[in-house]
């Protein structure tokens, strides 16, 4: 799928390595081998990475969201206890993939054990190294796996964009492909970068965090103006996306910011606060599109872009009603133009409008069908319809009134292999 630029921003390679100051990699360990039915490890066992590491050369400010779920993995309670500890100021990130290690009696041991020994192979302090693990709830993390992988894995780490893809690779879980974005931009005459990288194919929905995040830049900016400015992108990026509806229990987003680019701080409401917004949000619209068509089991991403709106939270709420919608994801992976299930799903959003008002338009590169105005159907063609609909990406565009506001959301169609590949998730 294609990246959607925003102007004054390029992108680049190198991922979670394109700002400076920053180094990964990641490697097998077998936290999680395949077995063979007679209880034998598996002579098939592709031995994707599932543990990685990200290593700042200098102490970095940082800034963090977490899933709203009351159930919280151990790396989201240890990552807020380390946050808290230093005041917003971390030097790396451990994470693995294949065991969520939650709702263990032993996980925040083994999350706080995970940082020391990253720490110790890395010369910093446990407390500056932040945690975040995915997979499998309730399954006890096996240590020793991790334990013996860290020393070299920590060695070999480096800071271009083969290394960025190998720790993007780790945390993959169900998902078919890593999931990167980059971007080069100036601040007050100075090169600045900001890159990424996410995991998640099922088991999101907002709230946030939705899947594991990790976020870097080179930008001087304090861990108050980051974490402002992360709240606010995150409303409008992750908390919009949504594949299944159920929310899990390790969300994380994390920013780290080594302040390398050498740019003068950025300050509330100035032109460079602005300018690294939309950075941000530029890199976590773009990861959050690729998570949404990488959604488990999915044929197709679905935007649906809400306008009219009397502010951006009624439009956020419809357009999430809209893609939340089971009866209208499964309609959009049949390429079936039923507009009524969209406008049950608009009708029944929490937000005040005039549904007499409600025009709704399908479209895809394949074109746009018109299928809705003034709260009732018109006239279309469905043979136009479906070729629409056919499409791998389908935009679904609400009208909702003569406001001024807007939002979009993200998701996917409900297939066949959703329900295949979450029937034997644990096997």
């Amino acid at each position: 799928m294609e990246k959607i630029a925003l102007e004054g921003y390029t992108f680049i390679d190198g991922g979670i390595c394109a700002a400076k100051g920053f180094r990964a990699g990641g490697v097998y360990c077998g936290i999680k081998k395949t077995m063979t039915p007679d209880g034998n490890e598996s002579p098939l066992d592709n031995q994707k990475n599932d543990l990685t590491v990200v290593a700042a050369d200098t102490l970095c400010n940082a800034a963090a969201v977490y899933t709203q779920n009351k159930v919280k993995g151990a790396p989201v309670l240890v990552m807020q206890k380390h946050l808290k500890a230093t005041c917003g100021k971390a030097m790396a990130l451990v994470a693995n993939s294949k065991n969520a290690n939650t709702c263990n009696a032993d996980g925040e041991e083994k999350a706080e054990t995970m940082c020391a020994l990253t720490a110790k192979e890395l010369g910093v302090k446990p407390e500056e190294v932040l945690v975040m693990s995915t997979g499998v709830i309730g399954q006890i993390l096996p240590m020793e796996p991790i334990a013996a992988a860290l020393p070299d894995l920590c060695k070999s780490l480096t800071a271009d964009a083969a290394g960025a893809h190998e720790a993007a690779v780790a945390i993959m879980t169900t998902d078919t492909f890593a999931k990167e974005v980059a971007v080069e931009f100036e601040l007050g005459g100075k090169t600045c970068h900001l890159g990424g990288m996410a995991k998640g194919s099922g088991m999101i929905h907002p709230n946030m965090a939705t899947t594991l995040n990790c976020i870097t830049t080179d930008a001087v900016i304090s861990p108050e103006m980051l974490q402002e400015i992360l709240s606010e992108v995150v409303k409008v990026t992750y908390n919009c996306l949504s594949v299944d509806g159920d929310q899990s229990t390790n969300d994380t987003c994390l920013v780290m910011a080594s302040g390398l680019a050498g740019n003068a701080e950025i300050k509330a409401d100035s032109e460079d606060y602005w300018t690294f917004r939309r950075a941000l949000y530029c890199v976590m619209m773009n990861l959050t599109r690729m998570l949404a068509y990488d959604g488990e089991g999915a044929t197709k991403l679905l935007e649906c872009t809400v306008s009219g709106a009397k502010d951006v939270d009624t439009a956020i709420i419809v357009a999430k009603s809209v893609i939340c919608s089971p009866l209208f994801k499964c309609a959009m992976f049949g390429a079936d133009a039923n507009w009524g299930r969209v406008l049950c799903a608009v009708g029944y959003a929490p937000a005040e409008f005039d549904i007499k008002q409600v025009a709704v338009t399908l479209a895809s590169r394949a074109g746009s069908v018109d299928v809705c105005k003034n709260g009732a159907g018109v006239e279309y063609s469905e043979e136009e319809a479906k070729k629409v609909l056919l499409e791998d990406e389908i935009q679904i565009l609400v009208s909702i009134g003569d406001g001024a506001a807007s939002a979009t959301a993200w998701g996917c169609d409900l297939t066949y292999d959703y329900v295949k590949i979450n029937g034997d998730y644990r096997s």
